[in-house]
Formats: C-alpha cells, sequence, structure tokens
C-alpha cells in the first residue's frame, strides 16, 4: 500500500501520495471483522468515483476520523524523533549567521531540507490534533 519508497510524501497543501495514505489509513483503521471481509473480497469494490472525490488536502486531513488523525499524529512523532535535531534547534541553526557559514554548502543544503521536512511535520501535527 505504501509504495516502493515506503513512505508518504506531504506537501505543504495536500498529500502527494494520497490515494496510498488513504488506502493506508482505511486498512490499519478497520475493525477486525472489517479487515477480514477487506480481505476476502480482495479489497474494496471499485471506489474510484469516491478517491476522485475526495483529495487529501490540508482541510480534509483535519477532518478525518479519530482513530484515523491519531495513527497519523503518532506516526509524525515518530518520524521526528528519527531526526537528530528538533525544528527550534534547526531554526536557530540558520538564524546564526556565523554557526551556519561555518557549514559547508552540503551541509546548508541539507539543512533547510530537514527544515523544511520538520515544519511539514509541524503543520500536520497540527492538522490532525
Amino acid at each position: 500500500m505504501v509504495g516502493e519508497e515506503g513512505a508518504f510524501v506531504l506537501g505543504w497543501d495536500e498529500v502527494l501520495t494520497e490515494e496510498e495514505l488513504s488506502m493506508t489509513l482505511k486498512v490499519l483503521c478497520m475493525s477486525e471483522e472489517e479487515f477480514k471481509e477487506y480481505k476476502e473480497q480482495d479489497g474494496w469494490e471499485d471506489d474510484s468515483e469516491d478517491e476522485e472525490n475526495s483529495t487529501l488536502s490540508n482541510e480534509a486531513l483535519s477532518r478525518l476520523k479519530t482513530p484515523c488523525k491519531k495513527l497519523l499524529y503518532d506516526s509524525v512523532l515518530l518520524t521526528l524523533e528519527s531526526y537528530g535535531a528538533d525544528l527550534k534547534a534547526e531554526q536557530d541553526l540558520l538564524n546564526n549567521k556565523e554557526a551556519y557559514e561555518k557549514l559547508s554548502r552540503r551541509e546548508q543544503q541539507a539543512l533547510h531540507v530537514r527544515y523544511g521536512q520538520k515544519r511539514i511535520l509541524h503543520q500536520l501535527l497540527e492538522l490532525v490534533q
């Protein structure tokens, strides 16, 4: 369900791998009985019409059912824990011109990427709280 990458791709305004995330949330939030039925039917019948109308925008994420929101929230927390430093530490380093300039060009670029990723994850935390 997650795909070859093993991760979901989030943007500022929506989930870019919305089909995979939507399917994963549906399956992981099923009751045992619902999951058995799902397996017996080899998935759902053609839900393509529903899927087309359910873009996982930031607004839609904030309206998810509580179990799905909790699952996403906990997953984001685990992802954030996997980083070496928190968002504030990255922001402080970006704002400290002297320390920032001591970084190699590659380290500066990595810092910007990590900072952007963490900001998106923190935004998602707020949406699903």
